[in-house]
């Protein structure tokens, strides 16, 4: 075992690992550069072996997978070749089976390799450690985990060697099931009985799966670990890393990480420019976003979809939308296809300049493309023009949306309903939320708060009321939007008594009054102080000094 692997010193307690038949006694070391919550010094892992590790999947068990797609020809064209080997009489079919049974798992089929296995099995082909570990692989990928341990208790039970492949596969399968504490203390094990050396695609599995389950900490303290032993981290490492520390919003980190990348001669993709790019633009650092775009261009990188997508929708929420236009000539001229998200963010940065006949531009531009707007589209438009004060307008494209064979949903009946109130259609939000039920939808939160508040608003504080009930009724549960609107609509219509009623049922419920309300009550109390009701109520969240 090679001294740059991590060790940690022995365990009074140390746990057994069963593993088939096999039993380790393990002193499992607390490496240092694993999160807290993932090490322990007396864990331990127990594997049940199925005596049959070729058990098949049931239909409920077997998982969609994103495997590659191929051409049927290309999986029949490998059948025959594989029936054709395995009724060969040569001593050495074996390894071009084996061969088969490879290209066979990289186009995605990995139900059929576990039949092709059995069938090998049963023409009285002996297992090998390679059929057993592409076996493993293939559970692995159905997310079977459970059944490709029992696979690694037949391989040590039947005297083969395991190599790093099949226990990085195994390590890679118990991330991809969420099982990240149990990766960690596998590898553990595996390094403190030295039946794994960790090369850099061990390290690669840890580093993307931690980061895959947020443990962004312990992820870039293993990265650190490979750089001081002098790992060949490559690309595809970095580029984990840095996509995380742009996450934290650790942009300076992350931008010092890529400098030293490029000064290690390793060339970054478009992937790792993205991520940087969307992390400068998460921080409103977008110059050097656009920076970043032009170095990408300079380096002979390609910018693709993703990254014009990201530049243009920061520029827009900056208020920069001619810029962001910019962008997007620049996006056509490369020969990218602008897609509804690019659209939908352009459209998003007029509305919010209030830029209504731009915004109406870049949508008609849109489906001239041909593209299909979809209901994001419409809701973005009705919002801007409501925004605007031209209910009329958002209106006519509200009732469009059937038209072009796309189905309301809860969303845009929240931004039409809000925008009548707020441009004083109160009776025509009335009607239109009753629609919603006609629809067949269910209206959510949201809908309701946008309802409770517009009634307020009107001076219709027991209507709102009602509604808080028939909410709870139909098993929406309301929350501190909900009872602050409430509360402070009842204060301003000068219902004190209901309102501190209606306060004591939402602190019961764990809510807090807002600012706004504790400071209405503050006004009040020199007229309203002396009640006793009213003092044993205001006495749990009004302070007392």
């Amino acid at each position: 075992m090679s001294s740059t692997a991590p060790h940690a010193a022995s365990s009074s307690a140390a746990p057994v690992v069963t593993l088939g038949s096999i039993y380790w006694k393990v002193t499992p070391p607390p490496l240092h550069f694993l999160s807290p919550k993932f090490s322990s010094a007396t864990s331990s892992i127990t594997l049940k072996v199925s005596p049959n590790y070729s058990t098949p999947l049931t239909t409920e068990n077997q998982a969609q997978t994103n495997s590659p797609k191929y051409r049927s020809n290309d999986l029949q064209d490998a059948l025959i070749s594989f029936r054709r080997m395995l009724n060969s009489r040569s001593r050495y079919k074996i390894y071009s089976l084996i061969k088969v049974l490879g290209s066979i798992v990289k186009m995605g089929e990995y139900q059929s390799v576990l039949s092709l296995i059995q069938n090998m099995q049963l023409s009285g082909v002996e297992d090998n450690v390679y059929t057993i570990s592409i076996a493993i692989n293939c559970y692995c990928h159905l997310n079977r985990v459970d059944l490709g341990f029992a696979l690694l208790g037949s391989i040590f039970k039947r005297g083969f060697v395991p190599n790093e492949v099949t226990f990085n596969t195994l390590i890679k399968g118990l991330f991809d099931q969420g099982k990240s504490s149990e990766a960690n203390n596998l590898l553990i094990k595996l390094v403190s009985e030295k039946l794994i050396e960790p090369d850099v695609f061990t390290y690669g599995i840890m580093i993307n799966g931690l980061c895959k389950s947020g443990n962004n900490l312990a992820a870039i303290e293993l990265f650190s670990y490979m750089r001081k032993h002098n790992f060949d981290a490559g690309a595809h490492c970095y580029s984990m890393i840095i996509d995380s520390l742009c996450k934290d919003r650790m942009v300076s980190d992350a931008r010092s990480l890529f400098d030293e990348m490029i000064e290690k001669g390793i060339s970054p993709d478009v992937v790792i420019y993205n991520s940087l790019i969307q992390g400068f633009c998460n921080v409103g650092q977008w110059e050097e976003a656009t920076r970043l775009l032009w170095e990408m261009l300079d380096q002979k990188v390609s910018p693709n979809l993703h990254t014009f997508s990201i530049l243009v929708d920061a520029l827009c929420k900056e208020g920069m939308v001619r810029e962001a236009e910019g962008v997007l000539k620049i996006m056509i001229q490369r020969g990218e296809v602008p897609n509804l998200v690019t659209y939908n963010s352009l459209m998003d940065g007029y509305c919010l300049r209030g830029e209504m006949e731009n915004a109406r531009k870049v949508f008609d531009s849109m489906v001239n493309r041909g593209l299909e707007p979809d209901i994001i589209c419409y809701s973005i438009l009705i919002k801007g023009y409501c925004k605007n004060g031209r209910i009329d307008e958002a209106m006519h494209l509200f009732k469009e949306v059937p038209c072009k064979g796309l189905n309301y949903n809860v969303v845009i009946y929240n931004t039409m309903l809000q925008g009548l109130f707020e441009n004083g259609h109160c009776a025509a939000a009335r009607e239109l939320f009753d629609e919603v039920f006609s629809k067949g939808l269910q209206p959510n939160v949201p809908i309701y708060n946008v309802m409770i508040n517009g009634l307020c608003q009107e001076g219709l504080f027991d209507e709102a009321k009602e509604l808080v009930i028939t909410m709870e009724e139909s098993g929406c549960v309301p929350d501190a939007f909900t009872y602050n609107v409430l509360v402070q609509g009842f204060l301003e219509g000068s219902q004190h008594h209901e309102a501190l009623f209606l306060i004591e049922k939402m602190v019961g419920k764990g809510f807090s009054p807002n600012a706004s309300i504790i400071s209405m009550i503050m006004d009040i109390l020199p007229t309203k102080g002396q009640e006793p009701t009213f003092l044993d109520i205001i006495q749990n969240f009004v302070p007392k000094d």
